[in-house]
């Protein structure tokens, strides 16, 4: 039995009722975690809420940053502020200058790129190599897909086929999320996987790309989150006095 993870599932976090909606439907659909992208200055109480929403829909809650920094500069400083307080951090890369530091950095889990402004998707062999090397993934967005114009959508697709191509060859993972808004544009993980056929990707490596790809980014995060984290590999199993 495979397990699924929306690692982007964009709530309207001030409308409770509706954000309830939206999680108890990734769990219908068929997902077991959800991420979701919540502001910098986050309250605890916020997220305390999130957590009992997902739990009460019997799904587990990811909590998620999506950065959009101006520079190179700012990423840097970004990260430093915030990669110990949550799950999974991803990168609007916008410019080459923040591509090529995102790429490279190992606090960065996910990149992303406009979906609207071609030119704005730096995605190519130089970043995917150094992506690889820092375990970054690209991240691909399916629910703007559905909503493109036509025109736009084709321009879309061309590029993922490339951009696809580009990460198997360098062996950088790929997630898919779902970007959604809105429950009509929610799909349950299979039609998720059938939508990437429009970009060249194989259903084995799509659902890969829903299930193994996104949860091994979440553990590994929870992983040095814990307080028992010492470094990669290396854990605290036991405390003991020492007096």
């Amino acid at each position: 039995m495979k397990f699924f993870a929306d690692l982007q599932l964009l709530v309207p976090l001030q409308d409770a009722l509706q954000t309830e909606k939206m999680v108890q439907n990734a769990s219908t659909l068929g997902y077991q975690k959800v991420g979701i992208p919540v502001p910098v200055n986050v309250t605890s109480q916020q997220i305390n809420k999130l957590k009992n929403t997902c739990r009460e829909a019997n799904v587990d809650f990811v909590s998620r940053i999506n950065l959009c920094p101006r520079n190179s500069n700012s990423l840097l400083k970004d990260l430093r502020k915030y990669r110990k307080k949550f799950e999974i951090i991803s990168v609007r890369c916008n410019t080459k200058d923040v591509v090529r530091q995102a790429a490279k950095d190992r606090r960065v889990d996910l990149l992303q790129f406009s979906t609207t402004n071609m030119r704005q998707r730096f995605f190519d062999n130089q970043e995917a190599e150094l992506a690889a090397s820092a375990l970054a993934a690209l991240e691909i967005e399916l629910a703007p897909i559905l909503q493109l114009m036509p025109s736009s959508r084709i321009y879309l697709l061309s590029r993922l086929r490339k951009e696809v191509l580009i990460a198997k060859r360098a062996k950088v993972p790929i997630v898919l999320s779902s970007g959604a808004t809105t429950e009509l544009l929610m799909r349950g993980p299979y039609d998720n996987a059938a939508t990437t056929t429009l970009f060249d990707v194989p259903m084995e490596s799509a659902l890969k790309a829903l299930s193994s790809d996104p949860l091994t980014i979440v553990e590994r995060n929870r992983n040095k989150l814990s307080p028992n984290y010492v470094a990669p590999g290396i854990q605290i199993v036991e405390r003991k006095n020492c007096d």
